[in-house]
């Protein structure tokens, strides 16, 4: 085995007691022909399941598998940035811990990266999830092309692998509210992808909800462009341009056909039009400024963006103090 430690795999963690030792298992059973030097990274977010005594029971028998255990639910990104400051290895991959993303494609993902990329996604082809995830997938995947430059036909995809410059670079990002795949877009357009086979759910059912595909793009949205504002800004213009001709309109249809406008009639309709065009355009602008001021509010306010209680099988000594509070995170 190779004395460099080649790749780390970081794991997000949530209800998925049944899934770990499997998924463990499959991992070895990928990588047995290697003989690369490994480490598993499973980040526990505050699961509510036994998740975490399974990762314990993993830690205790497998020494190349950490166990991080958070102090409440921070959400996947920033348990994956967690688990990015730890990792070690000379490629970071990222998986989800349902074993949908099986290991099996990780050589691809291997082979790929080693050709020069710095980001290897893996494209998963049909998804065996319901359809408006598949939907809200789709839409975030034509906000990043506009908000982020993502090239057309590049799947953004959950799964996924970098290099560890890549991955120190975006484990700096210190917001509240981080969304990797936006980060890694900003750090670097050498990224390419391998196909690969979306698998049904171990055990249990998924995390992913409405809510949190809204969330995502809103976070794709508003905290990596101002492209929104700026749109918001010729919607305006073009909204007061059509106002000014319909005034000019109305004002020679009232001299052309004066008997059509009798003084019940006069002004109701244009006065109802223009109050209901002119008070959607403020509120949604309202709405995207308040978007922009929160977020900002909640990056200068200091939000710690995770907190460790318990790392197992850690013996990194530049893991100290004063590096992880650099990383905004809070360890016993």
């Amino acid at each position: 085995m190779s004395a460099e430690l080649y790749l780390s795999i970081v794991v997000p963690v949530h209800r998925s007691e049944d899934c770990l030792a499997a998924l463990h298992d499959a991992i070895v059973k990928a990588l047995a022909w290697s003989g690369y030097h490994y480490e598993v990274i499973f980040v526990n977010d505050f699961s509510p399941d036994n998740s975490w005594s399974v990762i314990e029971s993993l830690c205790a028998t497998h020494p190349n598998v950490v166990g991080i255990d958070l102090r409440r639910n921070f959400g996947q990104d920033n348990a994956i940035l967690t688990g990015i400051r730890i990792a070690r290895g000379k490629y970071v991959a990222i998986m989800d811990d349902d074993l949908q993303h099986h290991p099996k494609f990780l050589p691809a993902l291997l082979r790929e990266i080693e050709k020069g990329s710095d980001v290897v996604y893996a494209n998963l082809g049909k998804k065996h999830q319901k359809a408006w995830k598949n939907a809200g997938s789709w839409i975030n995947g034509k906000i990043a092309e506009w908000v982020l430059g993502k090239p057309k036909g590049l799947y953004i995809s959950p799964y996924k692998i970098m290099r560890a410059d890549i991955a120190r670079l975006i484990g700096e990002y210190p917001g509240y509210a981080p969304y990797v795949d936006g980060l890694i877009f900003q750090t670097t357009a050498r990224i390419t992808s391998v196909a690969a086979e979306h698998q049904d759910r171990f055990s249990g059912r998924g995390n992913y909800t409405l809510a949190r595909s809204i969330g995502v793009a809103a976070r794709l949205a508003f905290s990596f462009s101002v492209r929104p504002l700026r749109l918001i800004g010729v919607a305006g213009l073009i909204m007061s341009g059509l106002g000014f001709a319909l005034t000019v309109v109305v004002i020679i249809y009232r001299l052309a056909f004066p008997q059509n406008f009798t003084p019940e009639t006069v002004g109701w309709a244009s006065l109802m039009v223009a109050i209901l065009v002119s008070t959607g355009i403020q509120l949604i602008l309202f709405g995207a400024l308040a978007e922009y001021t929160g977020r900002s509010f909640l990056m200068v306010s200091n939000k710690p963006q995770t907190s460790i209680r318990q790392i197992l099988n850690n013996d990194r000594a530049e893991l100290t103090e004063d590096s992880i509070n650099r990383s905004r995170r809070i360890s016993s």
